[in-house]
């Protein structure tokens, strides 16, 4: 559900710091925002203080939240960190086999952007539609 950011009450939290929040502002701006941040019925923050800090720095008037149905302290707690510890990098391998399937497909190699000129060439010369 949509939330409108000023209605988000942050309170005393385990992360202090950000970080740097402009890379993830431009994520958020170049693909929306991909995981939604958690927020109790109150509309306390559980959940998701970078996305919120990327969320006001672009100027966001609401942000994708999901509520969680807690009033307990210590779970309200327990989620917090769990969501900062509970994740995994991806390996140094596979962040270099990322780079390298990204940069195929914004790159298309030599022989297959020869083949689309043939093909196209040969599609324009005999009327070939599609």
């Amino acid at each position: 559900m949509q939330v409108p950011v000023e209605d988000i009450v942050v309170k005393k939290r385990i992360r202090r710091d950000f970080g740097d929040i402009s890379s993830l502002a431009e994520s958020m701006k170049r693909l929306g925002q991909l995981n939604p941040i958690v927020i109790n019925r109150k509309n306390i923050l559980i959940a998701g203080g970078r996305r919120l800090e990327a969320a006001r720095h672009l100027g966001w008037r609401t942000v994708n939240a999901v509520v969680a149905d807690v009033s307990d302290p210590l779970v309200t707690l327990e989620m917090e960190v769990e969501e900062n510890i509970m994740r995994r990098d991806f390996s140094p391998e596979e962040t270099a086999e990322a780079s390298r399937r990204i940069y195929r497909l914004r790159n298309p190699g030599f022989f297959r952007r020869m083949l689309r000129a043939i093909a196209g060439f040969f599609k324009r010369s005999f009327g070939i539609k599609g």
